[in-house]
């Protein structure tokens, strides 16, 4: 076997183990740190030299190691959902209620299809609700109070992009 077989099948083990996603899914919420202001420092946990996010502050993880729960309700965060939160595919609650996040919801997000809960209530979010994927079982108190988002998205006649949305 040449030695670039042996590098490759290497990289195919290191990506494919538990350690590989863990730091995945660290990218993916440390994309989340940085594209938002943290006044009471809650995400101060959220370091990306560590290998597991497991051990970060509001995440809850099954017993692969794996991100299943996300809570940040009420914790005074202002910016963006990112279209990282994509990655946590067996993401199950995603609460970030009662903040100052704006922006549109990133379609990624709807290719989550263990999402059981999801709550952006009380913020300033813009464009049309997703109603495709596990978006098609929420009701509108996931969503309300945010007077800049419309929907739900109706497909073929509004597009998800639309809205007064920047």
């Amino acid at each position: 076997m040449s030695i670039w077989n042996t590098m490759f099948h290497l990289c195919l083990l290191l990506l494919s183990s538990p350690l590989a996603t863990a730091n995945l899914e660290g990218d993916a919420l440390y994309a989340v740190r940085r594209a938002v202001k943290d006044p009471d420092n809650v995400l101060q946990s959220w370091d990306p030299t560590l290998v597991d996010p497991c051990t970060w502050f509001h995440v809850t993880c099954d017993g692969d190691g794996r991100v299943t729960r996300l809570d940040l309700g009420n914790a005074k965060l202002s910016g963006r959902l990112v279209p990282e939160l994509g990655k946590l595919h067996r993401l199950q609650y995603l609460r970030l209620n009662g903040n100052r996040l704006t922006g549109r919801i990133p379609r990624e997000l709807t290719k989550l299809g263990s999402l059981k809960i999801f709550d952006v209530s009380n913020n300033d979010l813009c464009g049309t609700i997703p109603t495709s994927g596990s978006f098609s079982k929420f009701t509108e108190e996931s969503f309300k109070n945010n007077p800049k988002l419309e929907g739900p998205e109706l497909m073929g006649f509004v597009r998800y992009d639309v809205g007064g949305c920047k």
